[in-house]
């Protein structure tokens, strides 16, 4: 039995049960008869010992950490094994590791040890470094005497000369220069024993460091947690299954941690609804939480904020009996508020549909600034995607993608000067009469729009179907506030706004309920 390399379209089966082949730049166990086991990773299944093995070959070696991660990558095969010798074991251990083996099995299962073959020299050369007590100092931030900083090398393994120049161990392969020598000794010192200096300061005020997409984040985040949402920190991968129910990620590991770490998440609500799901299996009655990370998508990667509620939205109370419930509208509020504080203008946005196959078709929509630029879709979470990470009810969801939010021009760091009208603001009331699949946020954005001169909000305030309105349309009730400048508005201007008004409306098929 010889280690060598295998010839290129050598196969063998491992304990596993797959078949793999190999190629020329992988090493394996093997004799004339053929390859028995994947070296450092894996071993042979024909070779594996049954209840009837009576011999047994003791195979104590030392692989190059290098070429055992590559074979590993490239047959996507992992092992304990292999996650010992790709990240380098000890080569001095090689007679200790048989001794200990040997001594085990002949206690547990008796038998009698043959003699010892080698093969091969054991790479045991140790490397030596120059190294300076007064470097701790510098590079570390601790002052420690250097008859101390001696006894913690040497407690580690280290040999030091009278000259300084320190031995490293063999079991050591992390530690290359100097530097390494001082963190060892200012890790048993201890971290905490670093001083805190602070960094000169220059006169002045200091000019903001954070990216303007730096800025948006902790603007996003700092809304969302006044607005009492609990933020969430997920993994960016995700299982197999999670993220099919959200289509399917593009990007997968081909050396994950673990098969539920595999796939690079598609969005963040699957995470955070995997969070509701252990939040609702641990008794909570009502969970409310955000998220601010990336999602991988084919071509890039999108900074999204996630948000999801579920539960109650409100307790039991004495008037209903009832709980109050979260519908799709309460999460296009927490939308709403958190595009406002990042910068965007709300009122000017388009509601349409489409939010995508996760969300329920019929409670669901997006927000957009034009047909084209979508900055975010939110609603009741399809019953189908909640029933894939074994949640109840109704899940309500948003995603805002933050990349798409236009940068600002021109954007100073003083706020304008407040400025209060002088005069007292108007408001007045329109009911119209509308074709019931009329969209209200259209017909609110396009009334405000006729006017900016003197409208500055737009309200709807009541919608009624049933006697007295036509079939097929709804009465909309809205709340036009109006502004006056530097003089107040006589009969004849307020007759001019309301003739704009009913004009505008006209125009999305809206006519004045008499």
């Amino acid at each position: 039995v010889v280690a060598r390399r295998a010839k290129d379209g050598e196969t063998v089966t491992a304990l596993n049960g797959k078949d793999y082949i190999l190629t020329s730049e992988m090493t394996v166990i093997a004799d004339d008869s053929g390859v028995h086991d994947i070296a450092g990773i894996m071993g042979g299944e024909h070779s594996g010992c049954s209840d009837d093995t009576s011999d047994v070959l003791l195979e104590i070696a030392y692989f190059t950490p290098e070429r055992i991660a590559r074979t590993g990558q490239a047959l996507a095969l992992t092992s304990d094994a292999r996650s010992r010798f790709e990240r380098g074991v000890d080569p001095a251990f090689i007679d200790d590791g048989l001794a200990l083996l040997t001594d085990l099995i002949v206690q547990t299962c008796g038998g009698e040890p043959s003699d010892v073959i080698r093969a091969g020299q054991l790479p045991l050369d140790r490397k030596t470094v120059a190294y300076d007590t007064a470097r701790c100092a510098a590079l570390g931030g601790i002052d420690v005497p250097a008859d101390r900083q001696k006894a913690i090398l040497e407690s580690l393994g280290f040999e030091v000369a009278s000259d300084w120049k320190v031995t490293v161990p063999t079991w050591r392969r992390d530690i290359d220069g100097l530097a390494d020598l001082v963190e060892e000794v200012v890790r048993i010192v201890g971290l905490d024993n670093v001083v805190s200096t602070p960094l000169p300061r220059a006169d002045g005020v200091a000019k903001p460091t954070a990216t303007p997409k730096q800025s948006l984040e902790r603007k996003v985040r700092r809304a969302a947690a006044a607005r009492g949402l609990n933020e969430a920190i997920n993994w960016s991968f995700l299982p197999q299954k999670e993220a099919d129910a959200f289509g399917g990620g593009i990007w997968s590991l081909e050396n994950p941690i673990s098969e539920d770490m595999k796939v690079m998440r598609p969005s963040l609500l699957p995470g955070l609804l995997s969070a509701v799901q252990r939040n609702m299996d641990r008794g909570a009655s009502s969970v409310r939480l955000f998220e601010i990370g990336r999602c991988y998508l084919a071509d890039r990667e999108r900074l999204t904020a996630g948000i999801v509620l579920a539960g109650e939205k409100a307790p039991r109370a004495w008037a209903t009996g009832k709980a109050a419930r979260f519908d799709a509208y309460d999460t296009k509020a927490e939308v709403l508020a958190l595009l406002a504080a990042a910068g965007v203008a709300t009122d000017g946005l388009m509601v349409m549909g489409e939010a995508g196959d996760h969300y329920h078709p019929g409670q669901s929509a997006t927000l957009r600034m034009g047909p084209k630029n979508v900055l975010a879709a939110f609603g009741t979470l399809h019953p189908a995607t909640a029933k894939a990470f074994d949640l109840d009810g109704t899940i309500i969801a948003a995603e805002i993608f933050l990349d798409a939010i236009p940068a600002k021009k021109g954007a100073g760091f003083m706020r304008p000067a407040f400025t209060p009208p002088a005069l007292q603001a108007v408001t007045r009331d329109f009911a119209f009469l509308v074709p019931e699949q009329l969209p209200a946020g259209d017909l609110v954005r396009t009334i405000k729009g006729c006017d900016k001169e003197n409208i500055v909000a737009v309200r709807l305030f009541d919608r009624f179907a049933g006697q007295g309105v036509p079939e097929g349309q709804v009465s909309l009730a809205i709340e036009v506030t109006l502004q006056p400048g530097d003089k107040s508005y006589t009969d004849e201007d307020l007759k001019a706004i309301s003739d704009r008004v009913v004009a505008a409306a006209a125009k999305q098929g809206a006519t004045l309920r008499g």
